[in-house]
């Protein structure tokens, strides 16, 4: 099919901007390198590259804890990089935002504090059906700890949460939900500000999983008022290991410290501890502290190249993708929702998912294949796993279209 025309004012310059990312110049088995799995991890422009490196070559020293002058240089980097994803998400406060080691670490806080502090045995946890793992699990341990249930809000066949059958499982004994923004696996962008609204007219918190929203959806969290708010790093073209939870000051004080150690202290004696203040009780340890700063480094490129360029040029891949991958005999979209960003799932007649990521894999075609930590949304669609194929504002329409010639290949060769 023919490219969509550019309509969008001031457009993105994608080629030039690919030159910042220094892997998308490699090639794969001899091909060019085309990467469509930006949902399992965005690759990092040279400028994060060179943050995390700059941090160890020039003021490597940990934070919080020292007078002198290197010390007081990164602490200066690492709290003033606490201060920009706070801007990013519009927090009231700079001591909302926490630091972790990801979207998984931030929930399994959450989780732990809530169970130590709130859930009791009768009480009630929501999470959705489409949840990715880390959304599952740690309520489910918290749940066997404390004797509370988990329930499950269903989706329809589209990939798209059933607002009804959630507004009836909200009753006096639900204590939280966690729901994802976007599905990591459909791409599915759930409505959080009417889950959030119907929860909060029943005092109940909310926590949202933005791991794969953040880099495509501007977030105002004092605007949409989730009680938390969790993402990682790496999804958001900054280094592994690092995450952001974000809490209102109401529940972070709440809540006690998930870990004990350094820095998460005022005092401490044999007999009794002190707990330091926000948003120190909940980082205890010597932090990731380079790949913190890194972590801004990439939250100002993407604010440098333009979010909203950014964010038009993804749908209009997102939808010039759909449109291609639609012409393909056999093809089928799992999760098809009317709202949706980032990712594509699909199967292609009865071939395996792993047999055609193989095969694309020969193509230099990045995409990820299986259940995407999803486990129990494939046992719903009755399917062992998908291809799945997610986009990031350095893709390009040609990238779709040797996507959609490698599918038609490797049915060719699979059927």
């Amino acid at each position: 099919m023919e490219p969509i025309t550019n309509t969008i004012p001031a457009a993105l310059d994608v080629m030039q901007i690919r030159k910042d990312f220094p892997i998308l110049q490699q090639k794969v088995h001899g091909k060019q390198l085309v990467y469509l799995d930006n949902g399992a991890t965005t690759q990092k422009p040279q400028v994060v590259i060179d943050a995390e490196a700059n941090y160890y070559r020039t003021y490597n020293s940990n934070v919080h804890r020292g007078v002198h002058q290197l010390s007081q240089i990164a602490t200066d980097a690492y709290e003033k990089a606490r201060h920009r994803v706070a801007a990013y998400i519009n927090a009231a406060h700079a001591h909302e935002v926490i630091f972790t080691k990801g979207t998984t670490d931030g929930i399994n806080l959450v989780a732990n504090a809530m169970a130590r502090r709130v859930l009791k045995a009768g009480d009630t946890v929501i999470i959705s059906a489409m949840e990715h793992h880390s959304n599952i699990v740690p309520w489910q341990m918290a749940c066997e700890d404390t004797g509370a249930t988990l329930k499950v809000i269903p989706i329809n066949e589209r990939g798209e949460l059933e607002m009804e059958a959630y507004e009836a499982l909200l009753d006096e004994t639900v204590k939280i939900v966690a729901v994802t923004y976007v599905s990591n696996t459909m791409g599915t962008i759930n409505p959080v500000a009417d889950i959030i609204a119907l929860a909060h007219a029943r005092n109940i918190p909310v926590l949202l999983d933005a791991a794969q929203a953040i880099q495509h959806i501007r977030i105002d969290v004092q605007a949409l008022q989730p009680d938390f708010l969790v993402f990682s790093g790496h999804k958001i073209y900054g280094p592994t290991g690092t995450g952001v939870l974000y809490g209102t000051t109401e529940w972070l004080n709440k809540l006690p410290p998930y870990q004990g150690g350094g820095d998460m202290i005022k005092t401490v004696t044999f007999a009794k501890t002190i707990y330091n203040e926000l948003p120190y009780k909940f980082e205890a340890g010597t932090p990731n502290i380079a790949g913190c700063i890194a972590l801004a480094t990439g939250i100002d490129y993407l604010e440098k190249t333009g979010f909203e360029k950014i964010r038009q040029w993804e749908e209009e891949l997102m939808t010039y993708a759909l449109q291609s991958l639609r012409e393909i005999e056999g093809i089928r979209f799992i999760g098809d929702a009317a709202a949706r960003s980032g990712a594509i799932s699909f199967l292609v007649h009865d071939i395996h998912p792993f047999d055609m990521g193989e095969i694309l894999d020969q193509q230099g075609i990045a995409v990820r294949t299986g259940h995407h930590c999803t486990e129990p949304l494939m046992d719903w669609f009755r399917i062992p796993g998908t291809v799945r194929a997610s986009l990031s504002f350095y893709n390009t329409q040609e990238e779709i279209d040797k996507l959609v010639a490698g599918i038609k290949k490797a049915a060719s060769m699979l059927l």
